[in-house]
C-alpha cells in the first residue's frame, strides 16, 4: 500500500503562512514581558559587565487630595476685602480684614476713605439678619488702631452666608466699578489641603464702588455726612482716623478750602501754596455756643480776588472734642493734663499731610507750607514749625499762652535749643485776652512775655522775619481771630 504525501512546494507555502500569522502574537508577548520587567543598568567600568545590577524603581509619592470646605465651617478664616475708591481725584484704599474665631464671627474693616466715617458708617446686611441695610447690631465700628469691627454669630450648622455692605441704607449699598449692584456674596470654598499647620486660611474680596458715586444719586434729607458747609467757595471733607489724647478711636473731617479759580480747566495744572489751620471747626462757619468763626473763606476769597494774594489753598485740621486739651498740647504745662501734641502732630505728618498731597494741587516744600492756629492750635503750630526742619516755612501764632506754665515752657533756654525756625512767624495776641480782677496787670504782663519772646527768637535766628500784632481792645476769641486774619495772610503770603 502506498501512502499519501503532500506535495514539498504546498508544504512550505503552509508553514511559511503559520509563522506570518503567529509573528505579530510572539512581538506583543516579548514587549508586554519586557514592560513588567525591572530595567537593569550596566555594571560600571572596571567590573563584571557580563553581571547586570537591577535599577530601584522610584518611590511612588500618593498625591495630596483636594479638600474643600465651605469657610462657615472654619474655627477661623482671615477675610481681606481690597478695592478702590475715588476721592478728590485721590485713589484711596478700602481695605477689610476679617476673621472668626469659637462662636463669633469678627469682620475688621480698615477704611482710607471719606465715604465711610463717623456719621456714615458701614453695615453688613445679609441672609444672618433679614438683610437690614442699617441693623444697629451689624453696624461696623471704628477702633483706634484705624480698624472697623464687628462681631457676629456663628452661623448655625457651617450654613453658607449671603451678605453685602452698606452705609446704612439700599441707596448707600456696595457697587461694581460700572456703578450697578452687584449679586449676593457668599464666602468661596477653601482647600484646606493647601494649608500648612496653623496657617489661616485668607479670602481676598472687593468693594469697587458706593452709591453715593453714581451721578444721579441724591442724599437723605438730613444726612449728617452730607451736611452742607456754609462757606464761601468750595470746600471739601478729607477723612482722618486717630487721634490722641483720649481721641485715637476718633473719626473726623478734615475741611478743605480750595481756592478761587482751581476747577477752571485752565488751572488744571496748577499748584497751589498750602495753609494748615488747627480748630477747622470754627474756621468756615460759626457754630452755636461759639462767639463766631475766623471766617478764613471769606477773607481768603476777597485777598486773593482784591488785593493780589496768591491762591492757596487752606486745610482745617479738626480737634478732637474734649480731647483737645491734651492732644493741642505739646509741653507740660496745664496740671495732670499729659501733653498729647507730639503724638497728634505725628499723625498730622504721617495720615493728613501725604493725602492732602495726593489729592489736591499743593505745591511742594517748606516756601509752600505753612501752619498755624489760636491759643493751644497757636502752641500746637509753634511746636511743628520749631521740629520738623524743611517741612514748614511759616507760622501763624494768635493767641499763644505766655502765661503761668506756659511762660516757663517758652523761655530762653527753649528758644536756643530750636534748631531750625522757619522764615517767616507771625504772632498776634489782644490787649484783653485775659480776664478776671487783675486783668489789666494781666494782659500788661503778657505781651511783655509776647515782645520778650520775640527779640529771643530774632536773637538766636536774624534771618526769620517776625512780626507782632496787637490789638488792645481784642479778647480771647474767633472774632478777634478773624480781625487780624487779613494781617496774617498778607504776611505769609503777600511776599
Amino acid at each position: 500500500m502506498i501512502a499519501a504525501t503532500m506535495p514539498t512546494s504546498r508544504f512550505t507555502r503552509r508553514l511559511a503562512l503559520s509563522v506570518f500569522l503567529i509573528s505579530p502574537i510572539v512581538i506583543v508577548g516579548l514587549m508586554l514581558a519586557y514592560a513588567v520587567t525591572p530595567p537593569t543598568t550596566l555594571a560600571p567600568l572596571g567590573r563584571d559587565s557580563s553581571k547586570r545590577v537591577p535599577a530601584r524603581p522610584p518611590a511612588a509619592v500618593a498625591p495630596q487630595p483636594v479638600q474643600l470646605v465651605r469657610p462657615e465651617s472654619l474655627p477661623q478664616v482671615l477675610l481681606s476685602i481690597i478695592g478702590t475708591v475715588q476721592l478728590f481725584n485721590e485713589p484711596v484704599v478700602l481695605r477689610t480684614v476679617a476673621s472668626w474665631m469659637g462662636n463669633d464671627f469678627t469682620p475688621m474693616m480698615l477704611a482710607y476713605s471719606s465715604l465711610a466715617g463717623q456719621a456714615s458708617p458701614i453695615y453688613l446686611a445679609g441672609s444672618i439678619n433679614g438683610w437690614n441695610p442699617g441693623d444697629s447690631n451689624f453696624k461696623l465700628t471704628a477702633q483706634s488702631d484705624m480698624l472697623w469691627r464687628i462681631q457676629l454669630p456663628r452661623p448655625k450648622n457651617g450654613e453658607p452666608i449671603q451678605f453685602k455692605f452698606t452705609r446704612g441704607s439700599w441707596k448707600l449699598e456696595e457697587l461694581k466699578d460700572d456703578l450697578t449692584p452687584p449679586g449676593n456674596r457668599t464666602l468661596p470654598m477653601i482647600d484646606v489641603s493647601k494649608l500648612k499647620p496653623g496657617e489661616l486660611p485668607l479670602i481676598e474680596l472687593s468693594v469697587a464702588k458706593w452709591g453715593d458715586q453714581r451721578g444721579d444719586f441724591v442724599p437723605d434729607a438730613g444726612d449728617p455726612a452730607y451736611a452742607p458747609i456754609k462757606g464761601v467757595g468750595t470746600i471739601k471733607r478729607l477723612q482722618m482716623v486717630g487721634g490722641s489724647g483720649g481721641a485715637e478711636g476718633r473719626v473726623r473731617d478734615c475741611l478743605v478750602w480750595l481756592p478761587p479759580g482751581y476747577d477752571d480747566a485752565k488751572n488744571a495744572e496748577k499748584k497751589y501754596p498750602v495753609l494748615y489751620l488747627f480748630d477747622a471747626q470754627n474756621l468756615f462757619q460759626k457754630h452755636e455756643g461759639t462767639p463766631g468763626e475766623w471766617r478764613v473763606d471769606e477773607t481768603a476769597t476777597d485777598l486773593i480776588e482784591n488785593a493780589g494774594v496768591e491762591p492757596f489753598i487752606v486745610v482745617g485740621v479738626p480737634h478732637g472734642g474734649p480731647a483737645r486739651l491734651s492732644e493741642y498740647m505739646p509741653v507740660k504745662a496745664i496740671g495732670d493734663v499729659k501733653p498729647e501734641g507730639e503724638a497728634f502732630l505725628t499723625l498730622l505728618m504721617s495720615q493728613v499731610m501725604p493725602r492732602v498731597e495726593r489729592a489736591f494741587r499743593v505745591k511742594a516744600g517748606a516756601e509752600s507750607t505753612s501752619i498755624g492756629g489760636s491759643s493751644l492750635g497757636a502752641a500746637m503750630a509753634l511746636h511743628a514749625a520749631t521740629t520738623r526742619p524743611g517741612v514748614f516755612g511759616a507760622v501763624i501764632v494768635e493767641s499763644l499762652p505766655l502765661h503761668n506754665a506756659f511762660e516757663r515752657a517758652w523761655d530762653k533756654d527753649w528758644v536756643k535749643g530750636v534748631k531750625a525756625w522757619p522764615a517767616r512767624i507771625y504772632m498776634g495776641m489782644g490787649g484783653r485776652e485775659l480776664g478776671g480782677a487783675d486783668a489789666e496787670r494781666e494782659n500788661k504782663f503778657l505781651s511783655a512775655n509776647l515782645h520778650a519772646f520775640a527779640r529771643a527768637i530774632r536773637e538766636v535766628a536774624p534771618s526769620t522775619k517776625v512780626k507782632i500784632v496787637e490789638d488792645p481792645a481784642a479778647e480771647h476769641n474767633e472774632s478777634a481771630w478773624a480781625g487780624r486774619l487779613p494781617g496774617a495772610l498778607k504776611f505769609v503770603f503777600g511776599h
